[in-house]
């Protein structure tokens, strides 16, 4: 236990932590767009694969509602994580930066750095709207409980919101593809020989979310869905 907190006290460690932390959030983020995918089935599919993600994740092995709270709980976990190893080694940066070096003009490095953080708070926003519009409802004027289907359409029928949903979904996609492929860099996967398979992987990854995600309000503003 001592070695694996001198190991996350150090640059390395804390990178392997965000690599890690950062895989496990895009793995649930591309299964829930597939799971999201359901929407094209019609609102009985949908709905009875929201209720199978609350009632029957993990049974028999799971009672209902202990495989959705473990999925929450390993996703805070996971998040905190991440976002608390982002924020020491931006300040261990800074508190390593000799003056003369701050004067320098920002490297592509540096400015990617900028751009992943705001990223990241853009990203937080979203996820805190995204919980408190389709989850608990509280934000969206037409929710219906257990009616998946039906606040999914409602609500991207508000061209604002799906706007909003269009705008974040690109935000997080350029995040996935820099966080993804900045990991395989950190668990030390990428050379020369193999650099270019990373480069297509992370980018196939991002551009599946994106546009599986993408299709639902788009579709719904279309008038696909309905």
């Amino acid at each position: 236990m001592t070695g694996i907190l001198s190991l996350y006290r150090s640059t390395i460690g804390k990178k392997v932590v965000m690599a890690l932390t950062g895989f496990i959030l895009t793995a649930y983020v591309f299964v829930h767009m597939i799971g999201n995918l359901k929407v094209f089935a019609g609102a009985e599919k949908l709905n009875h694969y929201a209720e199978w993600l609350r009632l029957d994740m993990g049974y028999p092995i799971l009672a209902s509602f202990q495989g959705l709270w473990i999925t929450r709980i390993v996703l805070l976990v996971a998040v905190g994580l991440h976002v608390i190893s982002a924020l020491q080694l931006w300040a261990m940066a800074n508190a390593g930066r000799a003056v003369g070096y701050a004067q320098k003009k920002p490297s592509y490095t540096v400015y990617l750095g900028q751009m992943m953080r705001l990223g990241g708070i853009a990203i937080a926003f979203f996820i805190g709207y995204h919980l408190l519009h389709l989850t608990t409802g509280s934000i969206h004027p037409e929710f219906v409980h257990g009616e998946v289907y039906h606040n999914v359409i409602s609500g991207f029928q508000n061209t604002l919101v799906s706007v909003f949903y269009i705008a974040a979904l690109v935000a997080l996609g350029v995040h996935i593809l820099h966080g993804t492929w900045s990991m395989f860099q950190t668990l030390g996967l990428n050379n020369r020989r193999y650099d270019a398979m990373w480069r297509t992987v992370a980018l196939l990854v991002t551009l599946a979310i994106l546009v599986g995600d993408l299709s639902i309000p788009v579709a719904v503003l279309a008038g696909w869905l309905y």
